[in-house]
């Protein structure tokens, strides 16, 4: 044994040549002392390495909490100094307290000592430049009398800075002292031990190497220069000729005795256990076999008796390979080889179908095509026929409550069309007794091995049970189609009188088959119904039809994406002053999800839109719901894995106005719309680009405003028009365009040549598409009046509007709205700001419009009896269809709209009259 795993030496006692496989020292490979090294020295580096780097930041520790330190005490030794109070109410407290700051300052090792009073000017400063000047930084906490200590990236580099409040004896905040040091000053005293620190790391570094490198140099002379492979090699091969192999090993000396022997042979020759060092004649075997092993003669392949087994028995000389005198012998059983190589190779045919099975059946997530998968995967490589029937809720993706004998045939492979079996698609009552049927109450499979002799199959339908007999089908197995506990349907294997009928064996490989192919089925199920409930879902939240609008004629074009419903969607919403508002989004992802999503931001758009938002500001309040509910989603609240987060959201909002003519659009990660012009040439609009909704982190938005000629078209999109992976986004974008362009068209015909034009067809990803032709107001529509602050203008200004509505035929409506500009007017002179102006546009209804300079709002208010005045809005809102306020950045409007319909008030409902529906409200 110790000449097996030990260098062969031949009888000289020289090393042998040329013995195959022997492991020599290779000077290309790295030997296990150096490997050792290496090991020894990357520890070494890694601890020097760790020590510096916990040492450095033990420093930067130490040097932000002695900046701390400094700048709090030099910002609070001077915010309690006697006589600062009196100092800063004096006559010139800068001329006072700036020599006393820079001394102080140069005395603490600070950058600086500002102080400023509550009104935020600068008394004193390391830079005599700044005072006098706002200061600027974050000093909200010393104001409210908290003193802070904050660390911030500065132009000289990171810097900490401390305010301290200083309060007068009524415990008030009078001024703030605030001290910033950089971080890089303080460090200075510390840099200068930088370079004793790393001297010392290199001498460690040294000396430990050195260490390293002796004990290399004595585990080299021990290992002989091997690497690490192979001096595994050398046990790997001995283990594996021992253990590893499937084969008997023995080994038997120049004596004819046996060495050793493995697990293998001790169990096909039945060896005793203490077989080693015995005389191979003494160890019981059959003297055929004895009288080889003792012999020096060669064998290959001998098949000898060993008790009841066919042993084929190898013998070889290893003297030409070692250094003694000796025989190898290998064993190998081949009783059962025969067989098992017929088993195997049906095990090998049956776990390659399993195979197939599994990459073929499921591969569209429709059920119908999953069944026939199922069917075209098991013929001809295990039955001759397959049938497929499946209960009526599987099909339209519901889950069946309870399994009946009433099944409808999807599939069939493996005969004509004119079989005499059930057709695709027949509805199938199965009656009792039938194996179908006992399949379906047990959920058990069901064989039946010969057709013939089977009266509980005939039973079923004996003119055509014998018309399949006469067809050769002769065996059958019923397999339920089970997933989750629950019956879907079942699977018939049929197989003529050619084949070999169906035994207990083919019944479990059916089993396991239908098992696999039920999971697939189930899986097809799921989707279908979860694809169904997001269609329902998402045409519910979609709009079903456009508003008539003045303002523009719009049309739309939705397309869903060949792998079910995604997240775009769209809005046409009218807003007051004959203005309407575009908007265009896109939820990341599919199904149900990203239609709830979708809904929850077009739900979203019309409340703020309600709100008469411009599109910037709208834009904010939705990044910032979108982010609120991403934050609930991931801290658990909304979902496992924030599955319900709306991050990845785009939104494009576009405001028209009709009077003005001018479009507001901003843009949350959206494409830039496209503007049509009367002229037929198309431009795409530059908006300022905003990350997607959830993301700006509080960034604002920013608007572009544009004029639009009358009889422009506005193109709305998400990216599922232009991008292909087969196409570069500018050529999709050039493509776009050659399809926008050209003669004045219709938006319905534009919508059409768009679509035929970028999509022929089934899309990846989901597709919305809206054209906007754009019609300007009559300017004769279209009245201002500009009032001064004075009550007695109410009343000139009152009676143009009158005359107004005389000149536009519209008096039956006149006493109501002089009420309503005589309310809105008076508010705005006695409440608002100039500037005060009055408009009235004549639309599907009549706006009129007060606007002031003021950013005060308005609301309805109950008055007391005592109240003089605050009954106006309640008069406004009884005689107007709608009213509201929007703000604009020089104030807000009130405006209200009346319908031009509408019925003059009641003559005998004076004013007191209405504001008893009040109290009786």
């Amino acid at each position: 044994m110790a000449r097996l795993s030990g260098e062969p030496r031949s009888r000289t006692g020289g090393r042998t040549r040329g013995w195959p496989g022997r492991p020599r020292a290779n000077p290309a490979t790295r030997s296990v002392a150096r490997e050792v090294l290496l090991l020894q020295l990357v520890l070494v580096v890694l601890l020097v390495v760790a020590g510096v780097v916990a040492m450095l930041a033990q420093i930067r520790r130490d040097t932000m909490a002695d900046a701390r330190h400094r700048t709090l005490a030099a910002a609070e030794s001077f915010a309690h100094a006697p006589g600062l109070l009196a100092t800063l109410n004096g006559p010139d407290p800068t001329g006072t307290l700036q020599p006393l700051a820079e001394e102080a300052r140069k005395a603490s090792g600070v950058d600086a000592l500002i102080i400023y009073k509550m009104d935020g000017i600068t008394l004193t400063h390391s830079d005599p430049g700044q005072i006098g000047k706002y200061v600027i930084g974050p000093y909200g906490e010393a104001a409210i009398g908290k003193s802070f200590t904050k660390t911030f990236q500065g132009a000289l580099g990171l810097s900490v800075i401390s305010a301290v409040p200083v309060r007068d004896p009524s415990g008030s905040v009078v001024a703030i002292v605030s001290s910033p040091v950089t971080v890089e000053k303080v460090q200075e005293s510390v840099d200068e031990q930088m370079p004793v620190f790393l001297g010392s790391a290199a001498g460690a570094l040294a000396v430990a190497a050195g260490g390293a490198g002796l004990v290399s140099r004595r585990l080299r002379r021990q290992t002989h220069g091997l690497g690490p492979a192979e001096m595994t090699r050398m046990y790997e091969h001995h283990d594996a000729v021992l253990h590893a192999v499937r084969e008997g090993v023995l080994i038997m000396g120049s004596d004819h005795r046996l060495l050793l022997a493995n697990d293998e042979a001790r169990r096909l020759l039945h060896l005793p256990t203490y077989a080693e060092g015995r005389a191979v004649t003494d160890l019981g075997l059959d003297p055929r076999t004895a009288e080889l092993l003792a012999s020096d003669r060669i064998a290959t392949d001998e098949v000898h008796l060993a008790a009841d087994r066919l042993i084929a028995v190898n013998k070889r000389s290893t003297t030409p390979f070692g250094g003694h005198r000796g025989s190898v012998v290998t064993l190998r059983d081949t009783t059962e080889l025969q067989s098992l190589a017929g088993r195997a190779e049906l095990a090998r045919e049956r776990l390659t179908l399993l195979y197939d099975a599994g990459v073929h059946i499921g591969s569209t997530l429709d059920v119908v095509r999953t069944a026939e998968e199922l069917a075209e995967i098991a013929v001809p490589r295990f039955a001759d026929v397959v049938t497929v029937e499946l209960l009526d809720p599987v099909l339209s993706g519901e889950e069946p409550r309870e399994a009946g004998t009433l099944l409808r045939r999807v599939a069939v492979a493996g005969l004509a069309e004119d079989h005499p079996l059930y057709p695709v698609g027949e509805l199938i009552r199965f009656i009792p007794g039938t194996p179908v049927a006992a399949s379906v109450a047990d959920g058990r499979a069901v064989l039946e091995p010969d057709l013939a002799n089977a009266p509980g199959w005939q039973a079923q339908d004996p003119a055509r049970a014998q018309r399949i007999l006469d067809l050769g089908l002769r065996s059958l197995a019923v397999v339920p189609l089970r997933a989750r506990g629950v019956v879907l349907g079942l699977v018939d294997f049929w197989r003529t009188g050619s084949s070999p009928p169906f035994d207990p064996e083919d019944l479990a490989f059916a089993e396991e088959l239908a098992g696999r192919a039920a999971v697939s089925v189930d899986n097809a199920r799921r989707y279908t119904r979860e694809h169904s409930m997001a269609v329902t879902l998402q045409r519910s939240l979609m709009p079903q039809a456009l508003p008539e609008r003045s303002a523009l004629d719009a049309a739309y074009r939705y397309r869903p994406a060949q792998a079910g419903v995604g997240g775009d969607w769209f809005d046409v919403i009218p807003l007051p002053g004959a203005r309407v508002a575009l908007v265009m989004g896109d939820v990341v992802g599919h199904g149900l999800h990203a239609a709830a999503n979708m809904g929850r931001l077009r739900v979203a758009v019309h409340n703020f839109c309600a709100l008469d938002l411009p599109p910037d500001e709208l834009l904010s309040h939705l990044d910032e719901l979108v982010t609120h509910i991403d934050a609930r989603d991931d801290s658990g609240d909304g979902g496992e894995g924030g599955e319900h987060a709306i991050t990845g959201a785009t939104c494009l909002c576009m405001i028209y106005d009709a009077v003005s003519g001018r479009l507001t659009a901003a843009t949350a990660g959206h494409l830039p719309p496209a503007v049509i012009h009367p002229d037929g040439s198309v431009e795409f609009v530059e908006l300022p680009v905003s990350p997607p909704l959830g993301l700006c982190a509080g960034l604002p938005f920013e608007t572009t405003d544009l004029s639009v000629p009358d009889g422009s078209r506005l193109v709305l999109y998400t990216d599922g028009l232009i991008e292909d992976r087969h196409r570069d986004v500018d050529d999709s974008l050039d493509a776009l365009r050659a399809a926008l362009a050209g003669p004045e068209r219709t938006p319905e015909a534009t919508c059409a040549a768009v679509m035929d034009a970028l999509l022929p067809g089934k899309p990846t990803d989901d597709v919305a598409l809206l054209v906007a032709a754009t019609r300007q107001l009559d300017p004769a529509d279209v009245a201002e009046w500009e009032v001064p602050r004075d009550p007695a203008a109410v009343g000139p200004v009152r009676n143009a509007c009158s005359r107004k509505l005389e000149e536009w035929g519209l008096e039956e409506i006149s006493f109501a709205s002089e009420l309503i500009l005589s309310e809105l007017i008076t508010n705005a002179v006695r409440y608002g700001r100039e500037p005060i102006r009055v408009r009235l546009l004549r639309d599907n209804g009549l706006t009129c419009e007060v606007s002031d300079g003021s950013s005060t709002s308005p609301h309805i208010r109950r008055a007391k009896d005592t109240d003089e005045g605050g009954r106006g809005l309640f008069l406004v809102a009884q005689f107007a269809d709608r009213w509201g306020t929007r703000y604009s950045p020089r104030g807000k409007t009130i405006w209200s709209v009346q319908s031009l319909d509408g019925k003059p008030p009641d003559e005998d409902l004076d004013g007191d009259a209405l504001l008893d529906r009040w109290d009786d409200a």
